[in-house]
């Protein structure tokens, strides 16, 4: 196969072309909006291709695995493979093995639900869930994409992460926005983490509900996920411990994971 300098679909100019690859990870971003599936038909008509395009090129994917295709209603969806090949690919894996014990004894101790965020691009990723043991909570589901500017968790990852880091996922973040980033506003929110060591707030999305997220560290001392509860307070009271107690088991937590992936909080830099 021959390589040559192209134009590819989304306007970059002198990268090497592969057609086929771009229109499997097209196939893969428009699947991922639509968790019900759809047909190649639907496919096509969302992305400007032809049927013919993408029938070959859904196939294989199929048959590797990457994708399934249900018996009854002929629509594919992403299959578990490729989540499963990120999670091996990616050090997601040993994060999430790291913390989803601590995250089982967070949830039932403080009888809230938690969820581990780390940075993807200009977004947040959840990557683990636990829900809490009883009848009433409220958590983010796997996979779910958060605001990395406006959440409580996107921003302990900034305030935590170096200069540069910071810099490189507000500017991502930015392209995907209306409007600038208030960047004046964002440095005094994230001095004001980085001075308490974690960020607690009133959820700017659903009522009754603090957010309360602190950062994990890995090895090398940069910040790799935050650990956020949103605290559910109850009407009558009868939340198993207080928003401060909550808080205090989050940020043991949080040592405990960092300690576990090698992190020492005395050592230089």
């Amino acid at each position: 196969m021959s390589k040559g300098l192209a134009t590819n679909p989304g306007g970059l100019k002198g990268t090497y072309a592969a057609p086929a690859i771009a229109k499997a990870f097209e196939i893969i971003e428009v699947l991922a909006q639509r968790p019900e599936g759809a047909l190649v038909s639907e496919m096509a008509t969302q992305l400007g291709r032809s049927v013919g395009e993408l029938f070959r090129i859904v196939v294989v994917m199929e048959q590797l695995g990457y994708l399934r295709k249900s018996p009854s209603t002929d629509r594919y969806t992403v299959a578990y493979k490729l989540l499963d090949l990120a999670y091996r690919a990616t050090p997601a894996q040993d994060l999430v093995r790291a913390a989803l014990p601590q995250m089982q004894d967070l949830a039932i101790n403080a009888g809230q639900s938690c969820h581990l965020v780390v940075a993807n691009a200009g977004s947040g990723l959840v990557i683990a869930c636990e829900q809490q043991p009883g009848i009433r909570g409220f958590s983010l589901r796997v996979g779910a994409s958060i605001d990395i500017i406006a959440s409580c968790s996107g921003q302990v990852l900034i305030a935590f992460s170096d200069a540069q880091r910071a810099e490189q996922i507000i500017d991502a973040a930015e392209q995907g926005r209306p409007q600038p980033v208030d960047r004046e506003w964002l440095a005094g929110r994230l001095t004001v983490i980085r001075e308490q060591g974690y960020d607690i707030r009133k959820s700017p999305i659903t009522y009754g509900v603090t957010d309360i997220s602190c950062p994990i560290f890995g090895i090398d001392g940069r910040v790799v996920a935050a650990l956020t509860i949103p605290f559910l307070e109850l009407i009558d009271g009868s939340q198993k411990v207080h928003l401060d107690a909550a808080r205090e088991m989050l940020l043991q937590a949080v040592a405990r994971i960092s300690d576990t992936l090698g992190f020492r909080a005395d050592q230089p830099g």
